[in-house]
């Protein structure tokens, strides 16, 4: 797993952002961001759906999420923590058929 992590930090804006990839997990799509990797960042923005798992930010990408974001397991997202608001998107989001 990999894990790119930047932190911006304006004057009245604190942003953080990381990239990582969408893994299948028990049948389900998720982010497992290690929380010594920046997901520690992330566990109060993503309340209600994130969780902690062991070392990990498990955060699920529901089917419906998946669909409009348009990944699949193997694909890298961006996540985003901009003043305790979170946001996700697609690096390369997939071609709709």
């Amino acid at each position: 797993m990999s894990f790119e992590g930047r932190k911006e930090m304006a004057k009245m804006n604190d942003e953080i952002s990381l990239e990582g990839p969408v893994q299948l997990v028990d049948g389900e799509l998720v982010v497992l961001i290690p929380l010594e990797e920046g997901g520690a960042e992330f566990v109060a923005c993503t309340r209600g759906i994130g969780e902690i798992q062991g070392e990990n930010l498990k955060i699920v990408i529901q089917p419906w999420l998946a669909g409009l974001l348009r990944v699949e397991a193997g694909d890298r997202v961006v996540l985003r923590n901009a003043r305790g608001k979170f946001a996700i998107h697609a690096l390369q989001p997939r071609f709709v058929n």
